[in-house]
């Protein structure tokens, strides 16, 4: 009998991850929107299995944006961006972030900062 529930639970298991795959696979694009001028562009896309893309971009290259999705656990992922000539800035809650430096450390660098080496001081 064990063994009967037991081969239910995977057929189920593998029916509800088929599903969920097979939704992703056949997902509808709801919302394109493209306008491209001389002075720049905005951009538009939805889908049904919740992806999203907005995008506004200038004629110097700058980009201002927003992305996101659902997890596979369920969470609603959002980014929002600026592209510009110094790189790519992602924020979003979900990335990770460094910890702070310790005060010690932003001590020891002040010290440091307003006390320059004597190395360069010749001696005669």
């Amino acid at each position: 009998m064990f063994k009967y529930v037991l081969l239910f639970a995977l057929v189920a298991y593998v029916s509800a991850a088929a599903v969920s795959s097979v939704d992703d696979a056949h997902a509808e694009v709801s919302v394109l929107k493209s306008d491209v001028r001389v002075d720049g562009f905005d951009t538009a896309l939805e889908t049904s299995n919740s992806i999203h893309v907005v995008q506004h971009g200038d004629e110097k290259g700058n980009i201002n944006g927003e992305y996101g999705w659902v997890s596979p656990e369920g969470e609603h992922v959002i980014i929002n961006y600026v592209a510009d000539e110094s790189g790519y800035h992602p924020k979003s809650e979900l990335l990770p972030t460094a910890p702070p430096v310790p005060e010690a450390i932003v001590k020891a660098l002040e010290y440091i900062a307003s006390h320059p080496s004597k190395e360069g001081v010749k001696k005669n």
